[in-house]
Formats: C-alpha cells, sequence, structure tokens
C-alpha cells in the first residue's frame, strides 16, 4: 500500500488550518446584512459570536496587556468582522503609487517587529471588512479619476501600482474569504492600474486567481537563521522561495523585499548565501522580472516593552541601542533606527552585494 503525497497546494492549506482555528467571531451588527459576511458565518458554524459595537473597540483585546501572554493563541483562535467605514486611496512613493482602502487588517502571524500590533491593541488578530463591493467600487472610481499614468517612475513604468495589504498580510485573508480574490480579479479589469501586496506565507490557492500580470507580489526574504527568531508563525524562507517560480508562471509579477535587514556580526555573510539560494532556484523567467526592495529595520520603544513581555529572544536581534537612534514617527511613537552614517555604509554594502550576485535584479529603493 502506498503513501499518498501531499500536493505543495495541499501542503499550504495544511499549514494555514495550523495557523488558523477560528473559535471566536466579534462582529459589529452590520455585518449580518452582508453577503460576505454571511459567507464567513457559514464557514465557521461552530465558533462563539460576539456582537460589539466597532471592530476598534474591544476592551480584551485592544489595549489590553494582558492579552500579551495569550499573543499567539489569540491570532490564531479569534477572528473580528467588521465594515470598513472611512474609504481612501492615499498617495505612496516607495512600494506602491496610492495604498488602497483596507479589506483587513491584524494578521495571524507574529513576526516580531511587526508594526501593527502597537497601532492597534496587542494582540491583534485578522479583522476582516466585509463590505467589499464597495471597497471595489471606490478603487474603480480612484483609478478612473487617475487616468493614464503620464511618465514612468520607480514604482512601476506603466500602471499605477495600489498597495492592498499595507495592515496585513493578503496570503492569509485569502484563506477567510474571496476578499484577495475579488480584488486581484478587479485589477485584472482595470486597464491603468495594478495591485500590489508583500507576504511571508506561501498560499498556492492565489495561483488560481488569473492575475494576468496585474497583481505584483513581493515575497519577504530575510536569512533563515534570524527568520526563525523574529518571523514567527510564517513559511519558511526557503518555501518562499521557491514559490516564486510558481507565482511567476501563474501570471503574477513577482518582487523580493529584502526586509527588515537586521544587522549582526555575521548579517553580510548570511545575505550572501541567500542571495545565491535565491539565484540557484529561480527560472529564467522569474530572474527576467525580478527586482528588489531594501528596507532596513525599524523598531519601536512600546513595541519592544510588549515584545518582552512574549518573545523576548527576538529582542536581542531588534534592540540594539548602542547601534540606533531615535526618530520621531509621525503618528507621535519613538521608532528608532540604525544611526545615520552607520546604516549608509550597510545601505552601500548591502546594494553592492546584491549588484555582484543577483546583477539582473533591479533595486527599485533602498533605504
Amino acid at each position: 500500500m502506498s503513501l499518498k503525497i501531499a500536493t505543495p497546494q495541499e501542503q499550504d492549506r495544511e499549514a494555514l488550518n495550523r495557523l488558523l482555528n477560528i473559535q471566536t467571531i466579534y462582529y459589529e451588527p452590520a455585518v449580518l446584512e452582508v453577503p460576505r459576511g454571511q459567507e464567513i458565518f457559514a464557514q465557521y458554524p461552530d465558533t462563539q459570536r460576539i456582537e460589539v459595537e466597532s471592530h476598534w473597540q474591544i476592551p480584551e483585546l485592544h489595549g489590553n496587556e494582558g492579552a500579551v501572554e495569550d499573543w499567539n493563541r489569540i491570532k490564531r483562535s479569534v477572528l473580528i468582522l467588521g465594515v470598513k467605514k472611512s474609504l481612501q486611496a492615499r498617495p505612496n512613493s516607495r512600494s506602491s503609487d496610492f495604498i488602497a482602502p483596507s479589506h483587513a487588517n491584524g494578521c495571524a502571524m507574529a513576526c516580531s517587529y511587526c508594526y501593527v500590533a502597537r497601532r492597534k491593541g496587542f494582540a491583534k488578530p485578522i479583522t476582516t471588512f466585509v463590505n467589499i463591493e464597495q471597497i471595489q467600487r471606490y478603487l474603480q472610481r480612484h483609478t478612473a479619476k487617475q487616468g493614464n499614468k503620464p511618465e514612468p517612475n520607480q514604482v512601476d513604468p506603466q500602471y499605477w501600482v495600489y498597495e492592498i495589504g499595507e495592515n496585513s498580510d493578503c496570503s492569509v485573508d485569502a484563506a477567510i474569504c474571496d476578499n484577495v480574490k475579488d480584488i486581484i480579479q478587479l485589477f485584472r479589469t482595470i486597464p491603468n492600474a495594478k495591485a500590489t501586496f508583500a507576504t511571508k506565507r506561501v498560499n498556492r490557492e492565489l495561483l488560481d486567481y488569473g492575475p494576468q500580470g496585474k497583481t505584483r507580489i513581493r515575497f519577504s526574504l530575510m536569512p533563515q537563521s534570524k527568520a526563525q527568531i523574529v518571523d514567527i508563525r510564517t513559511s519558511s524562507i526557503g518555501d518562499r522561495i521557491s514559490a516564486i517560480n510558481d507565482f511567476v508562471e501563474a501570471g503574477y509579477e513577482v518582487h523580493i523585499n529584502l526586509a527588515p535587514v537586521i544587522y549582526t556580526d555575521t548579517w553580510l555573510t548570511d545575505y550572501e548565501e541567500l542571495l545565491q539560494q535565491i539565484d540557484d532556484t529561480l527560472s529564467p523567467q522569474a530572474k527576467a522580472q525580478l527586482k528588489a526592495e531594501i528596507i532596513f529595520l525599524t523598531h519601536n520603544d512600546k513595541l519592544h516593552e510588549v515584545n518582552m513581555g512574549w518573545h523576548p529572544q527576538g529582542e536581542t536581534l531588534l534592540w540594539q541601542p548602542d547601534l540606533q537612534e531615535q526618530k520621531h514617527s509621525q503618528t507621535g511613537g519613538k521608532n528608532v533606527r540604525y544611526k545615520r552614517g552607520f546604516k549608509g555604509t550597510l545601505v552601500d554594502a548591502l546594494t553592492q552585494l546584491m549588484q555582484e550576485r543577483l546583477p539582473y535584479c533591479t533595486i527599485r529603493y533602498a533605504f
């Protein structure tokens, strides 16, 4: 009797099932009136359901420092459903031209440098917005107003690019409902724009969405020795790299996102090995369209305090006061980043290494 070998898609689904085991759903009353909300409830018929006035106001989750001890359990077992009330596309200049209205925020993964946790409470699980049709109509109107892109920029030479995963990971969101699928297929029909999102989770169900070149996925990468400490509950770096060929073949534009770059005594050697792994794995088709973003670590004093309550091991990498300087964020927090002159030498070293090891990969920006 032969053993059945799981396909990559089946392996991804099994991994997502381990990542998400929804037991409790908090929901705004209006969710019950929206088809997407009804679909999600039908998908999780045995969950505990708790009605709340607002997805922003759940005392046992938001601002509850005691939730730090249950950080990963909450991310795995809790889902929040809401209606997105404020729809706007904000200008951007690095990964995209605009930030699209959120179809979700929060995440089931638990990267210890992620800023989302400090923006919306402590153990921030996924919030899914069920009024996806309203969000899609807004995007259609907004893209129509832009007309054709007047000239190429570093974001894209032809299309206006909309970030659809600013506060969540779309690969995981796609396991909850069809919001991500709907948006990807919407951009397929918009003549002057494309979607983009960064991800740390391989979800091969997205291979069937038919993006036709109108969605750019940015796989976030770092040396595996560091990822296993700070990229909690994510796909392995090897899995992310090996998936690139499949996504390119399926019609996605695929870039790499070296972020956050974390300095250690062996950091440059670690990145040399990572770049070699990329070069050894990618197909000629994937290499021909490859571009990269490089983003060095920015941390936060309050997030550091939170992390010390659930994952202090990661802070040995992220919190290095002797090498970092303070910078006030736009939201009023105290961020820390590598000291100016020191960071400049790090950026130069990594960009030079990229040019040597992946000469076919354009660096879109590095900072």
